[in-house]
């Protein structure tokens, strides 16, 4: 069985591929990067996947261009509701990327961080799945935080410090 994996950023892979390999499953990566703010930010995580798949012989399909206006366009009025829309939009990517390469399934490293939405985020790629015909793999992923985290210090992966978009670096560094 196939399984293709939305990956965030190289460090909330690990726990996700080891446990989806566990499973006899055949994980493929999914890098989506339209959410990931600035451009220079974008590169570090790709290249810290680069390098982490090449160790662990992980295959990723990398999305192509870099539609920060798109992304900034549909959030802009509703960054309240930020995260549900770009929960949907890499979960909905994913999937039809899933259902182009034949894919049994598909699911997210986002189930694997405790600072996301993790019920909206099943919510959202089960009904994904539903209308794209590739079913969402659920998970919980976040059992594996700790390990997850001591492995890519251990590995010296880099590590970013907030979610990906705009909005999530101005929360993480911007004290009134």
């Amino acid at each position: 069985m196939k399984i293709l994996l939305h990956i965030c950023c190289a460090p909330c892979s690990i726990y996700p591929v080891k446990f989806l390999r566990e499973q006899g499953l055949d994980v493929m990566g999914y890098f989506y990067r339209h959410n990931i703010h600035p451009y220079t930010e974008c590169l570090k995580r790709q290249e810290a996947l680069e390098a982490y798949a090449k160790e662990i012989n992980l295959r990723v399909i990398y999305q192509e261009g870099y539609d920060l206006e798109g992304f900034i366009r549909n959030v802009v009025f509703r960054e309240s509701n930020r995260c549900s829309y770009c929960y949907h939009e890499r979960l909905r990517s994913t999937a039809l990327v899933a259902k182009r390469g034949r894919f049994d399934y598909f699911t997210s490293t986002l189930l694997y961080s405790k600072f996301q939405k993790h019920e909206t985020i099943k919510t959202i790629g089960e009904s994904i799945g539903s209308s794209v015909g590739v079913p969402f793999y659920y998970h919980d992923f976040r059992v594996g935080w700790k390990d997850g985290i001591e492995e890519s210090k251990h590995m010296g992966l880099y590590r970013q410090q907030y979610c990906g978009c705009i909005y999530s670096e101005k929360e993480r560094y911007y004290k009134k």
